[in-house]
């Protein structure tokens, strides 16, 4: 493969490059580089400048918004976005339940509601989880009873990421409990406004809340809400996961947060007199950590190269499994170049210690997630020794 980029696709990425700067809002921006919680409402209008520029949903179908890019120009619009500080689309509309709707859905519900959720008219949240069917989504216990012309839900969802501003959850559910239990499953969209649906905060390690528990009881759900045909949630499943799996190797934002780093580590005075920067052990994780970065960098662009129909290519769990480790170690730096300032997460915005600093331990602790989310690193492991090494 070339490692230059052809004339087009360098001022294609010009192109994307200037757009994210200059349409975004500053303030939006500066949410996502400061490292600070960006509101519902900032993800939401910066999925509306993006998808009114036919920006946020490249890897859709073209009739749905999609474009008809290389997997290598999908791959620079989420490298650039990235870099840029632009917020990604969020995930669960646009990575997961719409390529899931345009793939299964009837004509009825792609009309219904793939405009709105690319537009973030309507928040999505996953029904996937539960107490005893994480990693092991066979082994979900919520059902789904038919009962004329709708099913009626039972149970408990867990881990739903920012459920609390859900409208709608896409839900997988147990409808056959007599047959193999990866053969009777079924997916069902479930207003969240429905009666008997409850959403219950969860509070985290970093005091944050990020997720939920969800509970239906007796909830009525129209039967034409099923996606695709009942009992095919397992397929339904595979295929939105792997669509997670693709650009869950943040390379741009990975970079972008360790130059941040390498500015703080400038400014702060180390134990020889220097900065922290000129510290031979703090300078060589830096050198470590770019060079990581780029050969992962540079993975992420043959396996993109040699994507073919759209579809991920297998060493996609390569770049899944070691842009998380990598994603890790630059949080855990950061940490570590703030030092006791790191223990003050509590502090106020009228606090002497910067922002940086006491925001690194919320942001090393939110991150240990990143190796579970998206298909467990030990998944991804067994993976590539199955797919890649043949062992």
């Amino acid at each position: 493969m070339k490692l230059e980029l052809s004339a087009e696709d360098a001022a294609f990425r010009e192109e994307m490059r200037d757009f994210f700067t200059t349409e975004v809002p500053q303030e939006i921006r500066d949410t996502v580089r400061e490292g600070r919680e960006l509101s519902k409402e900032q993800i939401v209008e910066s999925q509306r400048v993006l998808n009114a520029a036919g920006l946020a949903v490249p890897n859709w179908p073209v009739e749905w918004g999609g474009q008809d890019w290389s997997a290598l120009r999908r791959h620079i619009w989420h490298e650039e976005l990235q870099r840029a500080c632009v917020p990604i689309p969020l995930a669960f509309n646009a990575s997961m339940i719409g390529p899931v709707i345009a793939h299964f859905g009837s004509e009825e519900l792609k009309q219904r509601f793939l405009p709105q959720t690319a537009n973030l008219d309507i928040w999505w949240s996953q029904g996937f989880s539960e107490p005893d069917a994480g990693s092991d989504l066979a082994s979900l216990r919520t059902t789904a009873v038919r009962d004329g012309d709708d099913y009626v839900v039972n149970g408990q969802k867990t881990w739903t990421t920012l459920g609390q501003y859900g409208d709608w959850i896409f839900t997988l559910v147990r409808t056959d409990p007599e047959v193999k239990k990866q053969r009777g499953i079924s997916m069902l969209l479930i207003d969240m406004t429905s009666p008997g649906l409850t959403v219950r905060p969860i509070e985290l390690i970093d005091g944050g809340h990020e997720v939920n528990e969800v509970w239906f009881e007796d909830v009525r759900v129209p039967a034409e809400n099923l996606v695709g045909e009942e009992n095919i949630g397992w397929d339904i499943a595979k295929f939105l996961l792997g669509n997670e799996r693709v650009g869950v190797a943040p390379v741009g934002a990975t970079k972008r947060i360790l130059a941040q780093a390498k500015g703080f580590a400038k400014e702060q005075r180390g134990s020889r007199g220097g900065t922290l920067l000129e510290d031979p052990l703090v300078a060589s994780r830096f050198v470590e950590l770019e060079n990581e970065l780029l050969a992962l960098e540079l993975t992420a662009l043959r396996v993109v190269a040699h994507s073919a129909d759209g579809k991920p290519h297998p060493a996609s769990s390569v770049l899944k499994l070691k842009g998380t480790e990598l994603q890790q170690a630059v949080s855990e730096l950061v940490v570590d170049l703030a030092g006791p300032a790191s223990l003050a997460s509590g502090a106020g915005d009228d606090s002497a210690l910067p922002g940086w600093a006491r925001r690194s331990t919320p942001t090393y602790l939110n991150l240990r997630k990143a190796s579970i989310y998206g298909g467990s690193n030990e998944v991804q492991r067994q993976i590539i020794a199955r797919t890649i090494l043949g062992l």
